[in-house]
């Protein structure tokens, strides 16, 4: 049976639940080395088994970023600045990962972060890696 989690931006004008069928102690918590990451403190969760809805009260609140070789919507709020997660929307379906830090109610028994670093991947790896060990998206905010 999956579990919800629902988690938002500091002021709630946008957010997400979570679905997944992993106790929290078996969650892989991904802190990223790249510069977005690590200047927003961002750890990453995903479960290719989940699936995610995205949320938010006013899509002019949302803002969605694009760097590095721009195959994922990072997801920002306008009002208060917080990221919440990241889609990539492919032939395939829309898949995205989860920001921990903005989850309601963070589970006491996660594992500690992995840094990972991906900054050997090309443009069809990324989106490949995305697919296969990303969050189904059920729902998003522009759609």
């Amino acid at each position: 049976m999956q579990t919800s989690f629902p988690g938002s931006c500091h002021c709630g004008a946008i957010g997400f639940n979570y679905h997944t069928n992993l106790n929290a102690d078996a969650w892989s918590i991904r802190a990223c080395q790249c510069t977005f990451c690590r200047t927003h403190d961002a750890l990453s969760a995903s479960d290719p088994n989940g699936r995610i809805e995205f949320t938010s009260r006013n899509t002019e609140f949302l803002q969605r970023y694009r760097f590095g070789l721009k195959t994922a919507d990072f997801l920002l709020c306008r009002r208060c600045g917080v990221y919440i997660g990241a889609v990539i929307e492919t032939d395939n379906g829309a898949f995205g990962i989860i920001n921990v830090h903005a989850l309601l109610e963070t589970p006491g028994n996660l594992a500690g972060p992995e840094p990972i670093s991906y900054d050997d991947e090309n443009l069809s790896g990324r989106v490949s890696r995305r697919e296969e060990r990303w969050t189904p998206v059920k729902s998003l905010p522009w759609q």
